[in-house]
């Protein structure tokens, strides 16, 4: 042999690692082949590796399971403490009212209002998955909680109009993060986008009713639509333009933009026809003499640059097509 199987057994790690130079690579293989007690301990040493890389995943995986229970036990002790100290002021409220004669007057309000906080604070540290998602419900429902306890002390009914607001105000930041979070992710599917866009429209929809039947006027809902028709068709428009074709991303840019563009074109027709059924197309003139005038020019303007903007990603979106379809077709 040309090499003696000493020398073979240091560089054995080193070949098994994968970290030796070719030569000594070349040597060592040149030298198993030949020698029948090194290939035995060649193939020992991989197994007992194998057998170190489990043990050293299993200790790691046992010291995260421990280091997580730790942490979890930790949160849950704080958000235990935290929620005692939010009990302090409720238990205060409670022996003051009894003690004045006011009975519960104020307590169920001072008892709702401390759910907020708690849920900012308490919430986060208790919930082992999902903190944000859990925080959002808690925060939200709490909230509304509030809001039904003062209608009711007040002798209000103004609940169903500030909740509704409430409801569509807090789901224009946070709906998108609902949608994302794993307890409704993992139910919906692929349908986060339809839901989010769903959202949106019912929980508006569901406010300006509430508003109408509580303080409109005869032409409450007429108004209403007027103004919301425009923003309703560019959201499901873009919604749609963006989840149905099959185009690619420039395609889609292209056909957003233009769609865009023409809705901001016509909404003061759409809005004047419904609101009061007359006829209004933008002046065409480019001057700004009259307020009229300026409004026209300003939705010719967004009309000309948004078809301008959209054929520069048609073509491109063309070509990137194009060349796809040619790779394609010469595999």
């Amino acid at each position: 042999m040309k090499y003696n199987c000493e020398m073979i057994a240091d560089l054995l790690p080193l070949y098994i690692d994968n970290v030796c130079s070719p030569s000594s690579r070349e040597a060592i293989e040149e030298h198993l082949k030949d020698c029948a007690a090194c290939r035995r301990l060649c193939e020992d040493m991989k197994g007992s590796e194998a057998v170190i890389d489990q043990n050293i995943t299993k200790e790691r995986d046992e010291v995260l399971v421990k280091q997580a229970r730790f942490f979890k036990r930790r949160s849950a002790i704080a958000g235990s403490i935290i929620g005692a100290v939010f009990a302090l002021p409720i238990l205060i409220c409670l022996i003051v009212n009894l003690a004045t004669g006011a009975g519960l007057t104020w307590f169920f309000i001072v008892l709702a209002a401390m759910f907020i906080p708690a849920s900012l604070i308490v919430v986060p540290l208790m919930a082992y998955e999902d903190k944000f998602f859990w925080t959002i419900i808690s925060f939200t429902a709490s909230l509304l909680l509030l809001l039904g306890v003062c209608c009711i002390y007040t002798g209000g009914s103004w609940f169903l109009t500030a909740a509704s607001s409430v409801l569509f105000g807090l789901s224009v930041p946070f709906m998108p993060f609902v949608v994302t979070a794993k307890p409704v992710a993992k139910r919906i599917g692929n349908n986060k986008g339809l839901l989010l866009v769903a959202e949106y429209t019912l929980t508006y929809l569901f406010m300006m009713v509430c508003i109408g039947l509580a303080y409109g006027g005869d032409n409450f809902f007429r108004i209403a639509a007027a103004y919301s028709i425009s923003p309703m068709i560019f959201m499901w428009g873009l919604f749609l333009l963006i989840r149905l074709p099959k185009w690619n991303g420039l395609l889609k840019t292209a056909s957003c933009i233009l769609f865009a563009s023409v809705v901001f074109f016509f909404s003061d027709t759409l809005t004047l026809l419904i609101y009061n059924n007359s006829t209004y197309f933008p002046s065409p003139a480019f001057s700004l003499a009259t307020p009229e005038k300026a409004n026209g020019t300003l939705c010719w303007s967004v009309l000309i640059a948004g078809a301008a903007l959209s054929l520069i990603f048609a073509i491109a979106g063309s070509f990137r097509s194009n060349s796809k379809n040619e790779k394609e077709s010469s595999k």
